[in-house]
């Protein structure tokens, strides 16, 4: 929802949650020398698909063509300069000829062209699939207990597809899917919503029934200004209640406070597995609803079927379902009388949509005309596929463990307590072989996701005998931590037996505080680790499905300084324990459909695939070398050499300056990840960020430099700013990339109640072809800023400006992204700490 200031209230416009996938029947489907690939490039309109005569590349469209699923004679002519022409299949089945023997001769995979086309549609399904999971996930739904409703003259090739991905049993097509936009446009509801904000405790808020009355008023009265009768109008009363401390409401209809509170955690518990009894429910907002409901059509709209008896098929085409080529008998939509179904393998016709009914799929027509297909037969959920790599599988499981860290962090994003992570977004969901190392991730915090992997390892290392229900915390940058207020819990996942270690979850939030000599716990003056908050090393969090808060409490208030809001700290690690068991239940789930042995090996796989794209882009870069002058006098000197025979490549950081007596030291790790990131963000494809990226490079961190400190040195900026000096270095050794801004602009202010965190967005720099972006989160740091409402709901400040320094980043044939101004008014006596770098020392260009 959009939200406005007006008049002093908080007004929101209510507004529907749209996931983009791809580009559709359009996508291009293409061969990248390792795997498949289908989008998010389109053919469009126009040229559109090969089979649409207009010379196009081959499409989603087109591998349904090839398959036989879309008959030429059986689809909807083309517009444009072909019209009246037929689609043209000789042209698909050329095209995918030449593509597989394209295939065949770089992996030497013997599909024939049909098989190609049905590698090319799963992936494209599974991509779908996914989305689908991102967007209910984050609803908190479960899909399995839904309804899938296609449409779309497309959506009903791939529905049973896309169902059967998701663990879904119906499928619902409208008789008008083709054009049910316009024709559900003609049939909507006239629907008045108003809002006021509340933002009082539940149980102080008497005077809601009240403010919903009038809101109810007002919404009444703007519809039977309209015309619509009064005894036609309906009004439905909500409100939207949130934990206290929380910024993620659930709508809830108006009644009792204790009917209310129960359905709340009713809600709660359903989607994020527990509840937070102890703490007090907020009516964040009153909303009502009143609808003048349109009358129902009492006509089906499609014409009654001229057909009582067994619908007669029109013709039987060869087309390639599940694996294998079937007679497939083609049927009228039109010819399926009410009461009748038919059973896959089948394709349905109709003028502005074609429906393909798969094996096992049943399609049965209902009075008013819509399609209902149910699956008939139990999908078999162990897919025989091998642990041979595939070209297409590869695809298809890079997207599936991407998937679950996504999954895994809007999880740990609604269940959260603390602005940090909540709305801020610092932190970082991954999941790990049974080794330790990085498999995938979701598209979160570099500097957490490329450091990841040795706190996982340390864990292990430390816990020979670990046991199901166990979980893990540690945020000691001696062992794979970043610096202190970065708190990473690790999840072991175990077989169903609870006998065999599997794979690790793992996920890592920034805590707005965790102790130290300052609040938000990033002193810029520290010298001591000690300065900077609570040492978690190996702790358990969990021991046999037990929360051990009091253990933990007294391991935040220990030390000189001790964490200055420890409640905040067990509901963030709360949410991220929760967030872990998402990727537990996934990981499980898609064990479940695989089998162990074809996710394991796909986890080597997806690593050898990573590492194969980094060493082409290794095979065209030269030696560099590169000397980072910091603001503090410290230097960081990186030397790349490329071994063109091995294909890989040194990373040297020989020369840089010992380590310091100020806090920009940077744990290897955080050096670790600043190599990692630099050398995914070179390769030009979609694969996740992982342990693969490394393999083709040495890296060698002399030991007593500021890139391998040791106990207890503090390192608080060496993991937000040292890395984005790493960063930048990398980059001019490379000569690839102008440097960024070179700075987190890490601001943090507080006192013994308030304790907040935010990094400042700014330039970041030019390449050899374009100009850099202004005003953005660049590179090690990928957060965001708070909301301004947000921000002054929940702390005592007012913002009073944030704007982009036109202008400030510099000149050249290719200018620098500008930087930003924030202006920040504070109510309330707090202490403020800025940590930064390239104040004294200009960020450099290249060329």
């Amino acid at each position: 929802a959009f939200e406005t200031l007006v008049a002093g209230v908080r007004m929101r416009a209510p507004m529907m949650m749209i996931h983009t996938v791809a580009a559709g029947g359009g996508s291009i489907c293409s061969f990248d020398g390792s795997r498949y690939r289908v989008g998010p490039e389109s053919a469009g309109a126009n040229p559109g698909p090969a089979c649409y005569r207009r010379g196009g590349p081959l499409t989603v469209t087109d591998c349904n063509v090839m398959l036989g699923k879309l008959p030429p004679a059986h689809f909807p002519h083309v517009f444009g300069p072909n019209a009246d022409q037929p689609l043209d299949a000789t042209v698909v089945e050329q095209k995918f000829a030449a593509l597989a023997s394209e295939i065949r001769a770089a992996t030497g995979d013997t599909r024939d062209p049909a098989a190609v086309a049905d590698g090319f549609l799963r992936i494209a399904v599974d991509n779908m699939a996914n989305a689908i999971k991102k967007i209910s996930v984050q609803r908190g739904y479960d899909v399995t207990e839904y309804a899938l409703c296609s449409f779309g003259g497309a959506g009903g090739q791939h529905a049973c597809l896309v169902a059967d991905a998701l663990g879904m049993t119906r499928v619902y097509i409208h008789p008008l899917a083709g054009v049910l936009s316009a024709y559900g446009m003609g049939l909507a509801d006239q629907r008045v919503m108003r809002e006021r904000s509340v933002e009082a405790r539940l149980d102080a808020a008497g005077d809601v029934p009240g403010i919903l009355d009038g809101l109810a008023t007002a919404a009444t009265a703007e519809l039977t200004d309209q015309g619509v009768a009064p005894d036609a109008i309906t009004v439905a009363r909500r409100v939207h209640l949130k934990y206290e401390g929380t910024d993620t409401p659930h709508i809830i209809d108006f009644a009792t406070p204790d009917a209310m509170t129960a359905a709340f955690e009713a809600l709660y518990r359903e989607r994020y597995g527990f509840v937070m009894a102890a703490r007090a429910l907020v009516v964040d907002t009153a909303s009502v609803e009143a609808v003048a409901a349109m009358a129902d059509p009492t006509a089906p709209p499609m014409a009654p079927s001229q057909h009582e008896g067994e619908p007669q098929a029109l013709e039987a085409v060869t087309a390639h379902m599940a694996g294998t080529a079937h007679d497939t008998p083609v049927f009228d939509h039109a010819d399926i009388a009410p009461g009748h179904a038919v059973d896959g393998p089948a394709i349905i016709r109709d003028p502005a949509a074609t429906t393909v009914v798969e094996p096992g799929w049943r399609a049965a027509r209902e009075p008013a005309g819509h399609l209902l297909l149910t699956r008939v037969v139990a999908a078999e959920r162990t897919a025989a596929i091998g642990t041979a790599s595939d070209p297409v599988m590869l695809e298809v499981f890079n997207n599936l463990f991407m998937s679950i860290a996504e999954q895994m962090g809007l999880t740990l994003q609604n269940t959260s307590y603390s602005v940090n992570i909540k709305e801020r977004l610092d932190f970082s969901c991954a999941v790990f072989d049974a080794g330790g190392n990085l498999v995938a991730n979701a598209p979160h915090m570099p500097v957490h996701l490329g450091s990841m992997s040795e706190s996982v390892r340390a864990i292990i290392a430390a816990n020979p005998g670990m046991a199901p229900g166990d979980v893990y915390a540690l945020n000691a940058p001696y062992n794979g931590g970043t610096h202190l207020p970065d708190v990473t819990v690790i999840t072991p996942v175990f077989d169903d037996a609870g006998q065999t270690l599997l794979f690790y979850v793992g996920s890592r939030g920034h805590h707005a505080d965790i102790g130290g000599a300052t609040p938000g716990s990033m002193p810029p003056d520290s010298r001591d680790v000690a300065e900077e908050g609570v040492l978690i090393d190996n702790f358990k969090l969990v021991g046999a499905d037990t929360f051990r808060e009091a253990a933990l409490r007294d391991l935040l208030g220990s030390g000189s300084y001790p964490a200055r809001n420890p409640d905040q700290n067990v509901a963030d690690l709360q949410a991220q324990i929760a967030a872990n068991e998402k990727g537990v239940r996934e990981l499980r789930r898609m064990v479940g459909h695989f089998g162990l042995a074809t996710v394991q090996a796909y986890m080597g796989h997806v690593q050898d695939n990573a590492e194969e794209s980094v060493r082409r882009v290794i095979d065209v870069l030269a030696d560099g070398t590169f000397t980072y002058a910091m603001d503090n006098g410290a230097e960081i000197k990186v030397t790349i050499t490329i071994d063109r025979a091995a294909r890989s490549a040194t990373v040297d950081f020989t020369g840089t300056s010992a380590q310091l007596a100020s806090n920009f030291n940077a744990p290897t790790a955080v050096c670790r990840a600043a190599v990692l990131y630099v050398f995914r963000t070179l390769v030009d494809g979609d694969i996740p960020m992982n342990e693969g990226c490394l393999k083709p490079i040495e890296l060698i961190i002399p030991s007593g430099s500021m890139l391998a400190p040791a106990y207890p040195a503090a390192v608080v900026a060496g993991n937000v700013e040292t890395s984005q000096a790493i960063t930048d270095a990398l980059y001019g050794a490379l000569g690839v990339l102008a440097a960024a801004q070179g700075t987190m602009n890490n601001i943090t202010f507080g006192n013994d109640r308030y304790q907040y965190y935010e990094t400042v967005c700014g330039g970041a720099g030019a390449g050899p072809d374009f100009d850099g972006t202004s005003a953005v989160h660049t590179h090690m740091t990928n957060s965001r800023l708070t909301d301004p409402e947000i921000l002054e709901w929940r702390y005592p400040v007012v913002l009073e400006s944030f704007e982009v320094r036109a202008g400030s980043g510099g000149a050249g044939k290719h200018t620098g992204g500008d930087g930003v101004r924030r202006r920040i008014r504070f109510n309330e006596a707090m202490q403020l700490m800025v940590l930064a770098n390239r104040r004294t020392v200009p960020p450099f260009g290249l060329d």
